[in-house]
């Protein structure tokens, strides 16, 4: 069996969490994963947490510098799954709805889009400007999809972990990984349905 193979970007928008926690669960669903981390992006790393940016690229199977647009994720011939960009600032939106490849991160997510393999955008701001939103659009009209974390409250999460956990998790979905970050709707008439009643 193939192991299954994904790209991971992290660009410098807050919520760095997202990706250490995609990292971590892609290590356990035994996916190899290849790391492509910003420079803003380790800037934010050591904003909000106390880790190092070697200390992701040890989460990951590969990683490559962001100027490294020569790296083997930056060619269509690179075999992969897809390509999560987590969380993804509105720069990196920009590039890649615009095609302006200038940095690794945007290249390879431009390459997943030209292969027509999944891109999922885990994109973080708010409020949203008119241009955000077309570029959101165009990149949605180009095959990607834009899934920003959004909290479920009908999961009735107990922490902010629970709540990272269930966006990642519903990410995994996208990509057809089975995870159990994600705590699925049941209502009370199907549950008393399952249970007979």
């Amino acid at each position: 069996m193939v192991q299954r193979k994904l790209v991971v970007g992290i660009s410098g928008a807050s919520g760095v969490i997202y990706g250490i926690r995609m990292l971590e669960a892609l290590r356990s669903a035994g996916v190899e994963t290849h790391l492509i981390l910003s420079k803003a992006a380790e800037m934010t790393l050591a904003y909000e947490t106390d880790l190092k940016p070697r200390d992701l690229r040890d989460m990951a199977d590969a990683s490559y510098a962001i100027g490294d647009v020569g790296a083997p994720c930056a060619s269509g011939s690179f075999p992969s799954d897809g390509m999560v960009i987590a969380p993804c600032s509105m720069k990196t939106l920009a590039e890649i709805a615009t095609g302006v490849t200038g940095t690794l991160l945007s290249r390879a997510a431009d390459v997943i889009l030209k292969e027509r393999r999944r891109l999922v955008l885990m994109t973080r701001e708010t409020p949203l400007t008119l241009v955000h939103l077309r570029n959101m659009t165009t990149v949605t009209e180009m095959g990607g999809i834009i899934a920003p974390p959004v909290p479920a409250f009908y999961a009735k999460p107990d922490s902010l972990d629970t709540m990272v956990d269930h966006s990642v998790g519903r990410v995994l979905d996208l990509f057809g990984i089975e995870s159990d970050l994600v705590r699925r709707w049941k209502t009370e008439e199907t549950t008393r349905d399952a249970a007979g009643v």
